[in-house]
């Protein structure tokens, strides 16, 4: 039997470097395709670099064979989510829900507040529901399709959902990663939603601004004129009443009752699925490209619905954009990319690469504003290389709890940075599970919305301004 060596840093630093490098070479040929295949094989080529690394410290295949399964299998939760999403985005789309969304949405919102609405009912949503993801996958599509026939950028739409649905998940006891923080840092979960809104508030407020001043600069005159459009052109190919909204208040009202996001979302595919045939049985049987009604037809348009890829012909080109959909089938590149991230993560921390670097971050620690930095770091660090967000918080608390406790510093100080460092930054990192989960549901590349995601740059950039200037850093009584 090889004896095992830990490694050095350098020899911890190649992977990353080799990604890096990789990524950005990716990224400049490739651009918003990267997504389609190129990144999940600079993974791959990234892992295969850290296991040749990992085979010259002494580690059999079989060791690290057993770190890929591991980090896979931490994961699978995900991706039945990723797989349960396609498939409810096709079938809310096919009963009525999406277009009842967006048809009633271009009439009460304007071009100029949209913004700051769609990023205030994202906060109320996911403050409900207590994620993130659902919020994406249910009223964040909608908000999509309406700010698309309003004239204004999918980028800018996408930023303004998600920093309300990150804002609200970090704030809700709902959340699993709110439950996770304090966990991991020795805190309860009240008096870290307490010290959590210190810096969470501020940010938020900021973002609201931003987006106010930003729907100054949008016209209304094309986003009345598409609204119209829009409007007639959903009439005429659906049944459209608020009796739809049923389906996405049922799978709010089932996860507030903290019933799983899986079997709510399951519910959420199976009830679209049903008001489809109630309400738009015709449309059901186009999809099936069928002439006449029957059993076999309305079977078929429905399967094809949550499997596959539909798109309700209208006069309209922009209306037919809206209103498609790519089914469980649309989720394969990203599913494809999480499995590939999860391999360089199992292998990075398996072989001890990671704990490496972030010794040396240990090491440079002098002051609280340096502790809370590293902190954060740290997280955004686990974000980029082992792409889980809850990596990004489980891994740093352990390795900070001691250490906060050593230097006089409430463990609500640690709790607070996980999330403000770790949470929220996930969603920027395209080939992390967050990342490619929001970008894969709103159809919009993670470089794409990262500049509009106010709230999310601005969080852990507000906790080290917190950390530094000495304002509400609590310490042990």
């Amino acid at each position: 039997m090889n004896k095992i060596k830990s490694p050095t840093t350098f020899q911890a630093l190649v992977p990353i470097i080799f990604l890096v490098i990789l990524l950005s070479i990716n990224v400049s040929i490739f651009g918003d395709d990267s997504l389609s295949g190129s990144i999940q094989i600079v993974l791959i080529f990234s892992s295969a670099v850290a296991s040749i690394i990992a085979f010259n410290l002494g580690f059999s295949w079989l060791d690290i064979q057993k770190g890929i399964i591991k980090s896979i299998n931490s994961s699978l939760p995900s991706i039945l989510i990723l797989f349960l999403v396609g498939s409810l985005a096709g079938s809310w789309l096919l009963s009525g829900v999406v277009p009842a969304f967006i048809y009633y949405g271009i009439q009460i919102l304007n071009a100029k507040i949209f913004l700051f609405a769609a990023c205030v009912i994202c906060i109320v949503v996911s403050m409900a529901t207590g994620s993130s993801w659902t919020t994406s996958a249910t009223i964040g599509i909608a908000l999509i399709g309406i700010g698309r026939a309003l004239d204004i950028s999918d980028g800018l739409v996408a930023g303004a959902i998600l920093s309300g649905a990150y804002f609200g998940d970090k704030m809700s006891p709902l959340s699993d990663t709110t439950n996770l923080a304090p966990a991991m840092a020795g805190s309860d979960l009240i008096s870290h939603i307490k010290y959590l809104s210190l810096t969470t508030v501020p940010s938020i407020i900021i973002s609201l601004i931003i987006f106010i001043v930003l729907g100054f600069n949008i016209s209304d005159s094309i986003g009345i004129n598409n609204a119209e459009v829009i409007s007639s052109a959903i009439k005429e190919k659906f049944y459209i009443s608020p009796v739809l909204f049923i389906v996405p208040l049922t799978v709010i009202i089932l996860i507030y009752n903290k019933i799983k996001a899986v079997p709510a979302l399951f519910v959420g595919v199976i009830l679209g699925s049903v008001f489809a045939l109630i309400f738009q049985s015709g449309l059901v049987v186009d999809v099936s490209n069928s002439e006449t009604i029957s059993w076999k037809a309305l079977f078929s348009g429905t399967m094809i619905s949550l499997y596959g890829s539909i798109s309700i012909n209208t006069s309209n080109p922009l209306v037919t954009d809206l209103l498609s959909s790519s089914g469980m089938f649309g989720m394969l590149d990203t599913i494809w990319l999480v499995i590939c991230a999860m391999i360089f993560g199992g292998v990075m921390e398996k072989a001890g690469f990671l704990k490496q670097i972030t010794s040396i971050i240990l090491n440079k620690i002098k002051s609280s504003g340096s502790l809370i930095s590293s902190t954060a770091g740290t997280c955004i660090f686990f974000n980029l290389t082992a792409s889980d967000q809850y990596l990004s918080i489980v891994v740093p608390g352990k390795m900070y709890a001691s250490i906060y406790k050593e230097k006089g510093l409430a463990a609500e100080n640690l709790s607070r940075t996980l999330e403000d460092g770790g949470t929220v930054t996930s969603v920027l990192v395209p080939w992390n599970t967050c990342g490619a989960y929001h970008a894969s549901v709103l159809n919009v590349a993670t470089l794409t919305y990262l500049p509009f995601c106010f709230f999310n740059l601005i969080s852990p950039i507000m906790t080290i301004l917190f950390a530094y200037l000495k304002i509400k850093i609590k310490r042990i009584a």
